[in-house]
Order: C-alpha cells, then sequence, then structure tokens
C-alpha cells in the first residue's frame, strides 16, 4: 500500500497558509508546516494537522536564503520519502513606493516570494521525475496584479515575477508537473491595519465582504485535486480586482 500523498506548505505556522495545511490534512494530506521564525505556532499547526491526518512536521527555513531553501526541500523528502506538491504562501510582504524604493528592498521580496517558489518546483520536478511520478504546484498570487496602485511597489513586482513563473514551470514541467496559482484578496488584516480599519475595508469588493480563507484553502485543494488545470490563475478575491482603487485596501 502507498503511503499517503505529502504536501509542502511554506508559511504554514499562521494566517492563511495554516488555513491551507489544515484545509488538506482534513481530506488526508500528510502536511510539511514550514515557517522562518514563529517555531511556537508551526508546532501548534502541525499539531493540529496531525490529529487529521498523521504525519505532520514542522520544518524551518529562512525563504530568502537559496541554499537553506534548496535544503529545506531536501529534509523534507528525507523525512517523508516523498513529495507530492508544494504551496507556496509564504510572503514579505513591506511598504514601499517609488519614493522609498530600494534596490535591497526589492531583492528582498524577489528572493521570498519569486525566487523560493522556483527552486522548489524545480526541487519537486526533479525529485518527480525520478520516481516517474506527477505532482502540482501552486502559487498564491494577489488580486493587486489586477488592480494596479503603486503602494506595495516590491511586493506587487516580486508577485508579478511569480505570475510569469506560474506559466513558464508550467510549460517547463508538464506533464510531470503542473503548476497554477490561487490569486486571494483581503483576507486578514495587514500590520497597518486596526480591526476596524479591516471591517470597514472588507466592504471593497463586489461581494461586500473579505475573501474567506476556507475559500483560498478549497480552491488550492481544487487545484491539487484538477489533473486537467496548468498555468492558469483562480481568484478568489470577492471580486476586489473589479473594484478599483488608488491605494492599496490597507489605506482605506
Amino acid at each position: 500500500m502507498l503511503p499517503p500523498s505529502t504536501v509542502l506548505v511554506t508559511g504554514a505556522a499562521k494566517r492563511l497558509g495554516r488555513d491551507i495545511a489544515l484545509a488538506l490534512a482534513a481530506v488526508g494530506w500528510r502536511v510539511a508546516v514550514h515557517y522562518r521564525s514563529s517555531a511556537s505556532e508551526a508546532l501548534e499547526t502541525a499539531a493540529a494537522c496531525n490529529a487529521l491526518t498523521a504525519g505532520a512536521q514542522a520544518f524551518a527555513a529562512d525563504l530568502a536564503n537559496e541554499p537553506a531553501t534548496r535544503a529545506l526541500f531536501a529534509q523534507v523528502e528525507h523525512h517523508f520519502g516523498r513529495v507530492d506538491a508544494v504551496i507556496n504562501s509564504a510572503s514579505l510582504f513591506e511598504f514601499d513606493e517609488p519614493s522609498s524604493f530600494s534596490y535591497d528592498h526589492l531583492a528582498r521580496h524577489m528572493h521570498t516570494n519569486a525566487g523560493a517558489p522556483i527552486v522548489l518546483a524545480t526541487a519537486l520536478f526533479d525529485h518527480l521525475s525520478q520516481r516517474q511520478a506527477q505532482g502540482c504546484v501552486v502559487n498564491l498570487l494577489d488580486q493587486k496584479l489586477w488592480n494596479v496602485n503603486p503602494d506595495f511597489l516590491s511586493y506587487s513586482l516580486s508577485k508579478a515575477a511569480l505570475q510569469f513563473a506560474t506559466r513558464m514551470l508550467a510549460q517547463k514541467f508538464a506533464p510531470t508537473l503542473r503548476v497554477g496559482a490561487v490569486a486571494p484578496g483581503l483576507t486578514y488584516p495587514s500590520s497597518l491595519q486596526s480591526a476596524t480599519d479591516f471591517e470597514r475595508a472588507s466592504s471593497y469588493s463586489l461581494l461586500n465582504r473579505i475573501s474567506q480563507p476556507q475559500d483560498v484553502a478549497a480552491a488550492v485543494r481544487f487545484w491539487l485535486e484538477n489533473s486537467s488545470m496548468t498555468g492558469s490563475v483562480v481568484m478568489v478575491d470577492a471580486g476586489q480586482h473589479l473594484t478599483p482603487m488608488s491605494r492599496d485596501v490597507s489605506f482605506l
């Protein structure tokens, strides 16, 4: 009997990454819970996943560091013996705009938000090729790519790079590896929002609500289970990308 399928979820200690990890554990996936510095939260997420499907384990890595990112996949592969999918949920999200832009700020966002997903997708492809198996990568994007404003400039550029990488990796790695993306809207408060700000901002969408975390997680699961999809993006943003904004929703 084959062991259960294994998924690596980056940024799974908290927030949306945690929601995705739990949703996948609930339907039988063994989850590799990645975290950078939130060790206690990652261990709690792994325990919660274990209560649903046995075998979850937490792994630490700084995705801005290329050797650490490559080592992360190797550690997950060694621990579980197989990896079948990667969910690139971890993101660096720091404010800048053209007047405060710097090469360093852009590079840090690119390393974590675009470079690490490419490294992990390539590692998964190599692993699956050796196993003569097939798998899937799901990248988390952002509705901001379809509703452009100059806030969070470096973050937005890094997510745009990941969007293009999604298509290119889908072309390069087919049919062994399907590569797709999910683009949420406002799901959790940013560091710039109070609870009141978040509640007010939740109305800035066609459906007058936030992107429900469980709906985003369901879209990720849909990607994993639909073998006819690759190279495209599923929008899960309550129509936020169709509500033009001159500033990021954090400031509205």
